[in-house]
C-alpha cells in the first residue's frame, strides 16, 4: 500500500495494489474508487483532501489475530 499526498492540487491518493485499473467509480464529487476486472479496489483518490482530514499526520496499524 502506498499513500501519496499532492500538495499542489491537494489530492490524496492510496493505492493498494499495481493492478490494471479498468473502472472508476465517483463515490461523491471529492472520492473515487478505482477498481480492477474483478472489481476490487486498486486505489482511491481524495479530493480536496486537506478540507476533508489532517493530511499531515499517518499512521498504519497491523492487527493480527
Amino acid at each position: 500500500m502506498k499513500a501519496e499526498y499532492f500538495q499542489d492540487t491537494d489530492t490524496l491518493l492510496l493505492t493498494f495494489s499495481e493492478r490494471a485499473v479498468v473502472d472508476t467509480q465517483d463515490v461523491n464529487e471529492n472520492l473515487l474508487v478505482e477498481l480492477d476486472e474483478a472489481g476490487r479496489v486498486v486505489a482511491i483518490t481524495i479530493e480536496h483532501a486537506n478540507e476533508q482530514m489532517d493530511v499531515r499526520e499517518f499512521s498504519y496499524r497491523l492487527r493480527v489475530a
